[in-house]
């Protein structure tokens, strides 16, 4: 099957003789393969599995491990997410494992469809049998192995730092993985399973836990927070604090210590490219291409108005040429010559001249004075509406119909006029006063503002008084306030009449029968309901604000000091704000030892069990011998060991919580493996190149033969 992968295949494989045994540390992390007797491992990947259908060929192909993020663009990843093979830190999903052993055994140099060699392989603590049997039917049966053997990568671990003085036979291992945190105990090099102790706890969760609080405190760069990058920051910048309460409230009060330990992941950020002011070049260039442009619209409009103005004067020139010939014909052969020209009287054609000659002096640019427009005007009506003064005796119906039309035009027109004319007259009012003011303003200006200052103050007092009196009916609470009223204190004396109208129709109509609308005098209730009975309050309201509005306005325009009052305070648009360097950093300050922190209080995300440090007095009790001489035995040396043990501060902070459990002066020495991830590995490298592994392995005739039953028996002994 196709694999896509950065890891390049190795090239040596049948250079290894059959003898030589392949480790392989199965973890939930990661995947190592290589050979017996190495000090580092052939190939490391991540233990997942992702099988995508390729956009273009539809092609299944199989994703294990670390890839390129650019090829997966060719891929259709919507319905194949990344699969792992464990459920907590026991293998479970043998197909997926089935991938993992391909790619392992591809990646390692495996040619062949059987892999002659023995088989050294991981597993966890008090592995489920049913997990041991299908694990070892799967390389029996599908890679053909002759001999497998299981061992626990924490006991490797403790072993291999065993032989290097590290730690003493007697011991416990603090293995805090992936998935699972584990505690074994050692009594002269051998693991005693009977004294373990396993909390579901481990680096997935802290990596989880830190992916939502940096999605929680910036949702805008959720995207930016894959796991990848989540487990770099995890493993770069957090570390265990000696003591939580005190560290947090470090940061509570934010000194300069906090500073120092805040650390902040910049995100890429392109800044905005600034704009130079433009040169005197480019703005002389830019002015002359805008009268450029100008000149040419101008010269566009100039020959538009010029071919108008020709129009008109030839429509022009043609209706006075059409009215002169109407003087030489006779009024009965009018309508017979008219036919052919689309007018149908000569009425029509002095109406179409007027218009026209009005256009041709409008586009001519040319103004009659008031009185010739007046005349003008005066003139074109009587043309236009010649049926006014007609009797209606002498009129057809056709007419008379017209007649109406014209006088319902004339009515109109001359309303417009009068409107114009009551403007023109209110405009040139507004500037007589305004000129006065102006005078008056001139004469005296201090007695002027002072003035205009009182009359402001009292006509403002005035419509704050009506608004008032028009919300709570007059009523206050003996300090000029409003105070608390009903609904009846707050209608206006209009709404008080109708309320007392209806409410006495209801109380004598509801002394008996219901007889109401049988007189006429009842039907007079809605016309007194329907009368527009106004206060004297709300008499003038248009012109007072009007006059308020304007007084303002001349405040404002001769004191620049005038504060205008306003109800209502404008509201300040929020203005853009352009992105900074700053908006894309992600600062990390509480996060980076509030999350490892679940390692020691599970219960913290739901988890109710014990933490790490407690986890040695609970494997301690467990012991079938318990005793005090066996206890400061396996506390003086204890090893801590897997990937989560590498944040800073575990140690101290492993060893003090030990020493609150244990009698007071009690022997206690925590170290940490020399490389906890890889110590696992290089343990059972050494194992399987000892001479007497081939004692400690079952072969595929022994599985044939015993069973899987027999496996629950199998023990590895690592005191070789």
């Amino acid at each position: 099957m196709p694999f896509v992968s950065e890891i390049q295949r190795q090239s040596d494989f049948n250079h290894f003789p059959s003898t030589t045994p392949i480790v392989i540390d199965n973890g939930a992390s990661s995947f190592r393969i290589g050979w017996a007797g190495e000090s580092d491992p052939r190939v490391i990947f991540r233990n997942i599995v992702q099988r995508p259908r390729h956009k273009a060929t539809g092609e299944t192909v199989t994703i294990v491990g670390d890839h390129d993020p650019s090829l997966m663009k060719y891929f259709d990843c919507t319905r194949s997410g990344h699969r792992s093979a464990f459920d907590g830190n026991v293998v479970y999903q043998f197909e997926i494992m089935e991938y993992v052993l391909d790619f392992g055994f591809d990646r390692l140099g495996a040619t062949g469809p059987e892999i002659d060699h023995p088989v050294l392989i991981t597993e966890c603590v008090c592995n489920p049998v049913q997990s041991r049997s299908k694990m070892a039917e799967l390389l029996f049966e599908t890679y053909g192995v002759p001999s497998i053997a299981y061992g626990v990568d924490a006991a490797f671990s403790y072993m291999y730092n065993q032989q290097l003085g590290i730690c003493d036979k007697d011991g416990l291992a603090i293995c805090p993985g992936f998935t699972a945190s584990h505690v074994i105990p050692f009594i002269d090099g051998e693991p005693l399973y009977k004294g373990c102790c396993r909390t579901n706890i481990g680096g997935y969760h802290v990596t989880d836990s830190l992916k939502q609080l940096l999605s929680l405190k910036y949702p805008h760069h959720m995207t930016q927070f894959t796991w990848e990058k989540v487990e770099d920051l995890k493993m770069e910048h957090c570390y265990i604090a000696s003591d939580y309460a005190s560290e947090a409230q470090l940061f509570q009060r934010g000194t300069k210590e906090v500073e120092e330990k805040t650390r902040c992941w910049q995100l890429p950020w392109i800044p905005p490219p600034t704009e130079e002011p433009p040169s005197e070049e480019e703005i002389a260039r830019k002015a002359a291409i805008k009268e450029k442009q100008g000149q040419r619209l101008r010269e566009m409009a100039e020959a538009k108005r010029s071919s108008r103005i020709n129009e008109l004067e030839n429509e022009v020139r043609g209706l006075e040429f059409l009215l002169h010939q109407l003087v030489q014909v006779s009024e009965v052969d009018i309508p017979s010559f008219l036919s052919e020209t689309g007018y149908v009287s000569k009425q029509e054609i002095e109406s179409a001249l007027t218009k026209t000659t009005q256009s041709l002096r409008k586009a001519k640019g040319e103004r009659k004075d008031d009185q010739a427009e007046t005349e003008y005007h005066t003139d074109a009506t009587n043309e236009k509406f010649h049926l006014i003064n007609v009797p209606d005796d002498v009129l057809s119906p056709e007419q008379i119909k017209e007649k109406r039309r014209q006088l319902f035009l004339k009515t109109t027109s001359e309303g417009r006029q009068r409107a114009k004319q009551k403007r023109y007259e209110e405009e040139l009012e507004r500037e007589r006063r305004s000129q006065l003011d102006e005078e008056r303003r001139m004469e005296n200006p201090e007695l002027y503002l002072e003035e205009l200052y009182v009359k402001y103050k009292e006509l403002s007092e005035k419509v704050e008084q009506r608004k008032r009196i028009k919300t709570n009916g007059g009523h206050t609470n003996g300090n000029n306030l409003s105070g608390g009223v009903g609904r009846g204190e707050r209608l206006n004396a209009a709404q008080r009449e109708r309320m007392r109208l209806l409410t006495t129709a209801a109380f004598d109509r509801g002394k008996g029968e219901d007889t109401f609308g049988a007189r006429d005098e009842d039907w007079q209730l809605y016309k007194l309901m329907s009368k527009d009975n106004n206060d004297d309050d709300d008499e003038g309201p248009d012109e007072d604000e009007a006059e308020l509005v304007r007084l303002s306005s001349r405040l404002q325009d001769i004191d620049p000091t005038f504060v205008l009052k306003s109800d209502v305070q404008p509201t300040e648009v929020p203005k853009f704000r352009p992105l900074t360097k700053e908006d894309f950093q992600i600062v990390m300050g509480v996060e980076r030892f509030r999350c490892p922190e679940i390692l020691f209080h599970p219960n913290w995300i739901g988890v109710d069990q014990t933490g790490l440090d407690e986890m040695t007095g609970v494997s301690l009790r467990r012991l079938p011998s318990y005793s005090d001489d066996i206890a400061e035995r396996l506390t003086n040396s204890v090893l801590i060991t897997g990937g989560s043990c590498l944040f800073p501060g575990m140690r101290e902070r492993l060893e003090a919580g030990i020493r609150m459990i244990r009698p007071c002066g009690s022997p206690i020495r925590v170290v940490r493996a020399l490389d906890p991830v890889l110590d696992a590995w290089r343990g059972a490298s050494v194992y399987a190149a000892a001479s007497q592994f081939t004692t400690q392995t079952f072969s595929r005739m022994d599985y044939y033969e015993k069973g899987e039953d027999w496996l629950r028996r199998y023990q590895l002994r690592y005191s070789l």
